[in-house]
């Protein structure tokens, strides 16, 4: 997100004009009684310590939610978006995206922007999430902020929606075990993210249910694009002793581990079975249909803006809200019987339980 976001506060702006934190509030509040040369002293302060006051939580409603996510391209992100659009309406906002995968793309500018046009709240989809940057924007904007898809471990302070990546493991990986693969590779996204943390951890549950202890061998993180999907299914399915099966981190990875099996001259499922996580609008492009995990990004789209429109209308405690959304395994023709030619498959649904 550009690095940390200096978080000056009041005591600061007192320690650097030599003063009190009572004379600082006297100064941005425009009270007498405070000296021409103390004033100008903590109005230096302020201006070189890039302190901002936050926004009153009496600033009326603008009907704006803004929505900063670090990439518009992937066939996730635009199910979240189109899915936020639609939420937006639905509880009386307009919607305002921001991609912060912009080169030019500076966080302390974009606050001052979101001040100025006095959104009502935010809405975060991030993969990397700097804690001291979150903090940062609660203190500077002091308006609703949620995480979707949130990464990293949760603060408790902070409203998120996300959805149950441990489940959605165990359901991959028991979907290859029933199937008769034992040799299944792991290929997540970034090692720090807790949602790769969580479908690993599927991943070993699902094996130790059906007593097979999985080849740490055939385990990989990738960055959640086609990219690394297609090296590290180059590098597994090299090995001497390569899978059978794959379960990929996303849909993205997924098509990439078609690449490198079609590269080595391996069919998928009759040399490979693969299944993804995301159902994206990818999942039906591929040869053949991806079989994947399903996450409901409309209604966590939704649930998220709604969440910032319950904080506005109904203002709680500090603990944040927590809402996991049911993943669901959608079968299609990616997956067959280990050693069999697969037969035809109508695409069919496992939901979540």
């Amino acid at each position: 997100m550009g690095g940390p976001v200096p978080r000056a506060t009041l005591a600061d702006v007192a320690a650097a004009a030599g003063v009190s934190v009572p004379t600082v509030s006297k100064v941005l509040s425009g009270k007498k009684h405070v000296s021409a040369a103390t004033r100008d002293k903590v109005l230096e302060a302020v201006r070189t310590s890039g302190y901002e006051a936050p926004r009153p939580a009496t600033t009326p409603r603008v009907g704006v939610v803004d929505l900063l996510i670090d990439g518009l391209g992937s066939p996730w992100a635009q199910v979240l978006i189109a899915g936020a659009e639609k939420a937006a309406a639905r509880w009386g906002f307009s919607l305002v995206v921001t991609s912060s995968a912009r080169p030019d793309f500076d966080l302390r500018r974009w606050i001052g922007m979101v001040r100025k046009r006095n959104t009502d709240g935010i809405v975060l989809v991030l993969s990397r999430a700097d804690q001291r940057e979150i903090a940062a924007l609660e203190e500077l904007l002091h308006v609703p902020l949620v995480l979707l898809d949130p990464v990293g471990q949760r603060d408790p302070r902070l409203s998120t929606v996300g959805a149950t990546n441990w489940l959605g493991g165990v359901m991959a990986t028991t979907h290859l075990l029933e199937l008769g693969h034992t040799r299944i590779a792991f290929i997540g996204g970034p090692l720090d993210t807790q949602c790769t943390l969580d479908r690993y951890e599927g991943y070993l549950a699902a094996h130790r249910t059906f007593g097979i202890d999985p080849d740490p061998e055939l385990t990989r993180y990738g960055d959640f694009l086609v990219g690394s999907g297609r090296s590290y299914g180059a590098e597994l399915l090299d090995r001497d002793n390569p899978p059978t099966a794959v379960f990929a981190g996303n849909d993205l990875q997924a098509a990439g581990v078609y690449q490198a099996a079609t590269e080595r001259g391996l069919r998928v499922p009759d040399d490979l079975s693969v299944v993804g996580f995301d159902d994206s609008l990818l999942c039906e492009t591929l040869s053949p249909p991806l079989t994947t995990v399903r996450q409901p990004l409309d209604d966590m789209a939704n649930e998220a803006v709604r969440l910032v429109y319950e904080e506005l209308t109904h203002p709680r405690g500090p603990a944040g809200t927590r809402i996991e959304l049911a993943t669901t395994l959608i079968i299609r023709r990616s997956t067959a019987p280990h050693g069999q030619k697969p037969a035809r498959r109508q695409a069919v649904g496992r939901s979540a339980r």
